[in-house]
């Protein structure tokens, strides 16, 4: 198998789901702006996207998906097929509860989340509905994320990649079609939710089939690789716990500042989650099960190997789109957001806070990357115990950053503390041997400079030009598209062809494997 050809589908399946949740998210701030309703409705919707990331894509793949890879390297099918049964019966018991719990005490989980919203009685109370309408959707994407893992260890990874463009697709409908029959109309968000959900497990359940393990989960307690599984769940809940519970903060603080912090640091959020999701998912994705099959063959050059390899990917890509954030961070949010509703201080204070969150990108990414070099050797200990570092140095910068700097104090200590996480990660990968950079860094990253000089100077330059000045406020929407299209264009052109023209090469980072 071709990883740079895997990795290239998909990300590019990634960026259509991205690309579908730009035009949810600008429809959205077209039609809500940035105030109560979207406050309400983005803290509903993150708490069961928490909780998914808990359950399913963050701590239950971790430990999940090596041991899966060593079924699958050193067991019999249908051993491998009886393991998925008993791992599903036990995930879906744990999230049955967690739904009805979530579903039964809304108020006090909004109260918790949120408690400057408390203030606010109407505010308060269409949070806590939204959010009963909105937590069932754990349980759908979760069983979902666990379907994906499974797909994904047997190289199957176009399915997964493309899934999430089901919740996007239902966004949009249900904003343009179905929000005058909702009484607050931000309810009709609330159920695209919850449709998404339904739509995404159902896509994939053919897949699963066609690979034999489409079959009722069985319920197991004594199952010793099952009991293997919440072993390692346990502290991997911990560490993803942690890094989730310092967004939860992030919103805790972000509910005492002026109405719209929330909804200003959502839409930042949103156009970080481009380069994070092309680029550090996809890598983390396909790492985690390569990575895992050579831990379980104890072949640790190759594994090593392959994290120089992710590293090197992650340089030349997420470092020029941190740059392309930041020098771009306002004609994005103009061309996406301001509109209608979404006002010139919307757009302002949105950029602020994006260009604060562009100082972490190459932290966030580098995570996806590293931490799968201590999940593959079933070693969760070791990022449990950085993540719970990171969290007390991040909540200490929020404390620091929030009086001057007020929300967009907040993005810049997750992004800080993104980079921390990642620098930690990458000393014990050196110190335990587990990671030997092979030759050629101190070049290679000399080369990056230059070319992320000539892109970010090429890029200030184009907007401060007085020949063609670009206009971004009161022009219509399609103006805005070709002048940001023309300066994404031009930056890519400048970094990939000063790239070239220091020596790089596509051929350089192909890697196969068998």
């Amino acid at each position: 198998m071709n990883l740079l050809g895997a990795l290239a589908k998909v990300g590019s399946l990634t960026m259509v789901s991205r690309i579908l949740g730009f035009v949810r998210d600008t429809i959205i701030a077209r039609m809500f702006g940035a105030g109560m309703a979207t406050d309400a409705f983005f803290v509903a919707f993150k708490l069961p996207n928490l909780l998914r990331r808990i359950f399913a894509e963050g701590a239950f793949a971790q430990a999940f998906v090596p041991i899966l890879a060593e079924y699958k390297q050193t067991r019999s099918e249908e051993a491998t097929r009886e393991f998925i049964r008993h791992v599903a019966g036990m995930l879906s018991f744990a999230l049955v509860i967690v739904t009805a719990i979530g579903i039964l005490a809304a108020p006090w989980v909004i109260y918790v989340s949120a408690p400057g919203f408390a203030k606010n009685a109407d505010k308060f109370q269409l949070s806590a509905d939204l959010l009963r309408i909105t937590f069932p959707y754990i349980l759908l994407i979760s069983l979902s994320s666990f379907i994906s893992s499974i797909l994904n260890t047997y190289h199957k990874f176009s399915i997964p990649a493309v899934t999430p463009t089901l919740l996007n697709i239902s966004f949009i409908v249900f904003a343009l079609f179905f929000v005058p029959y909702f009484d607050p109309p931000v309810m009709a968000l609330a159920w695209a939710v919850f449709v998404g959900g339904l739509l995404q497990l159902g896509f994939q359940l053919p897949w699963l089939a066609k690979l034999g393990f489409l079959k009722l989960p069985k319920l197991n307690f004594k199952d010793a690789a099952v009991n293997r599984v919440m072993k390692q769940m346990a502290p991997a809940i911990l560490g993803v716990s942690v890094a989730q519970i310092s967004l939860v903060i992030n919103t805790i603080f972000a509910s005492f500042l002026q109405s719209g912090s929330v909804s200003w640091m959502y839409y930042a959020d949103r156009l970080m989650e481009l380069p994070t999701g092309v680029l550090g998912a996809a890598l983390g994705t396909i790492l985690l099960p390569t990575l895992s099959k050579y831990a379980a063959g104890k072949d640790t050059q190759e594994f090593s190997a392959l994290l120089d390899w992710g590293l090197r990917l992650c340089m030349l890509l997420a470092l020029p789109a941190a740059v392309g954030l930041a020098t771009l961070s306002f004609p994005l949010i103009a061309t996406l957001f301001m509109y209608r509703e979404f006002s010139l201080n919307d757009a302002l204070m949105t950029q602020s806070a994006l260009i604060a969150y562009s100082f972490g990108l190459i932290g966030l990414i580098m995570i996806k990357v590293l931490a799968p070099g201590f999940y593959a050797r079933q070693n969760i200990k070791t990022p449990v115990k950085i993540a719970i570092f990171t969290l007390v140095c991040t909540q200490l910068m929020n404390i620091a950053f929030i009086g001057p700097l007020q929300h967009v104090g907040l993005a810049l200590a997750i992004g800080l503390g993104a980079c921390l996480n990642a620098g930690l990660l990458y000393f014990l990968l050196r110190k335990h041997k587990i990671y030997q950079p092979k030759q050629g860094w101190l070049a290679f990253i000399i080369k990056l400079f230059i070319a992320l000089v000539v892109m970010g100077g090429g890029l200030w330059l184009a907007q401060a030009q007085t020949y063609f000045p670009l206009q971004w406020v009161q022009v219509p929407g399609w103006q805005k598209a070709i002048q940001l299209s023309g300066l994404v264009v031009f930056g890519a052109a400048l970094y990939f062809l000063s790239l070239a023209l220091l020596g790089f090469r596509p051929r350089h980072f192909k890697r196969s494997e068998s």
